[in-house]
């Protein structure tokens, strides 16, 4: 089910930093386990307001909550996400409360250290008894540029295209169409006039989509030029041969292998890499690696034995 953390702490979608600490506050303690002991209702619920707060207490998490939604913000952040950073059992013990927090916020099999990350949350129980202040840089300010990262593909980079995105800055979804030009570039914002939260002035702010590149499963980026391996028979090095290519245009393109060339190699294919912004294109270069079977037939073994003997 869909979470509106803005319900769970009873709050505003416009609440401010300290009306949101207020209200996660006075819900903390409320349902503290320490005070509801063996309260499966109350455990969950304190649960569920952490998390709540965990999200609208970071500008960023906020940001991306707000503009996208329960549905889409859970696709993009994991618990793991939302949580890290946040040190809850160091902060427990340094209070003297003796609670295990752990089995409230587990996330998979195995420690935490061997996951890959750790709680961190520096000034939670302060914040919570109210001896924080949080700095200015924190408050939700709706003059400030709205920028959420776009996650693009090396194909969309190459050829462009449109997204289709789902957003909810109103607090209803709505869909919004994001054109993508060829040869964007990583850290590029994209401007979509009026898309983004409704500023105290009642005006409707604009939304900047930063452009980030994804990594590519067989594609390695430098700069505009592309580099990928293939493997090619032991043969093709000595006598020459073909080499099946792919690009990120959607076409795939034969490429010559000269005789006596070296394993290792890096054919260039001119004007396949990524589009610049004068239209020109980098390249394509290909790495050639020698293809080894994992097992000889014996025929093969005969070969080589023979090539052995005549010095190849």
């Amino acid at each position: 089910m869909p979470k509106d953390y803005y319900k769970i702490l009873g709050v505003p979608r416009n609440a401010t930093q300290e009306e949101i600490k207020k209200a996660y506050r006075r819900l903390a303690l409320k349902y503290h386990p320490d005070r509801n002991r063996g309260n499966k209702e109350a455990e969950e619920k304190f649960k569920e307001i952490n998390e709540a707060y965990a999200v609208l207490s970071d500008p960023e998490k906020r940001k991306q909550y707000d503009m996208f939604g329960s549905v889409e913000f859970e696709k993009r952040y994991s618990q793991e996400d939302i949580f890290r950073g946040f040190n809850f059992e160091n902060i427990f013990r340094d209070l003297g409360i003796d609670f295990d927090f752990g089995r409230f916020f587990r996330f998979g099999e195995g420690t935490r250290s061997s996951k890959g990350f750790t709680f961190d949350l520096s000034g939670f129980f302060s914040d919570l008894f109210g001896t924080y202040e949080p700095r200015s840089s924190r408050q939700f300010d709706f003059e400030q540029e709205m920028v959420l990262e776009l996650p693009v593909t090396l194909e969309e980079v190459a050829q462009g295209g449109e997204k289709i995105l789902s957003i909810a800055p109103l607090g209803k979804p709505e869909k919004v169409k994001v054109h993508i030009p060829p040869g964007v570039k990583e850290g590029q914002k994209l401007r979509l006039p009026a898309k983004g939260p409704i500023g105290p002035d009642g005006r409707r702010r604009d939304l900047f989509l930063k452009i980030k590149i994804e990594p590519h499963p067989i594609f390695e980026r430098d700069g505009r030029d592309l580099v990928i391996s293939r493997e090619v028979p032991l043969s093709s090095f000595f006598l020459g041969g073909e080499v099946e290519i792919p690009t990120v245009y959607g076409k795939k393109i034969k490429a010559k292998i000269p005789p006596g060339t070296k394993p290792g190699a890096k054919l260039r294919l001119k004007g396949l890499g990524l589009p610049g912004e004068n239209g020109s294109k980098g390249d394509l270069y290909v790495k050639l690696e020698p293809l080894i079977p994992k097992r000889l037939t014996k025929k093969q073994k005969e070969l080589l034995k023979q090539l052995r003997e005549v010095g190849l």
